[in-house]
């Protein structure tokens, strides 16, 4: 199919502070301040990423769903989340989404 992504999503780094995501040749840093619904996130659950269409993503393992465009610049979006910045581990709660 014309245009459909043949590259993967690869998280190239993990710190206390977040991660590096690679997409393609761009690499980007999505700090736990301000995606907080990966902060307690496994090594697994950060890098089983879906690369559905070139302006989203997708954990299906955390259920949240992200546009590039809100990691690129996330002062643009509003951050909707279930979560807390701190949270307590806990598998049934809904995660986030930014569209």
């Amino acid at each position: 199919m014309p245009g459909t992504n043949i590259s993967a999503a690869e998280v190239t780094h993990v710190s206390i502070h977040g991660f590096w995501l690679l997409l393609g040749d761009e690499e980007l840093l999505l700090p736990f301040s301000e995606f907080p619904w990966f902060r307690q996130a496994t090594i697994e659950l950060l890098t089983t990423i879906e690369w559905p269409r070139p302006d989203h993503l997708y954990w299906p393992l955390l259920d949240v769903d992200l546009s590039i465009a809100s990691i690129r610049n996330p002062e643009n979006f509003p951050l909707v989340s279930a979560v807390s910045a701190n949270p307590a581990p806990h598998p049934a709660t809904p995660q986030a989404a930014r569209c």
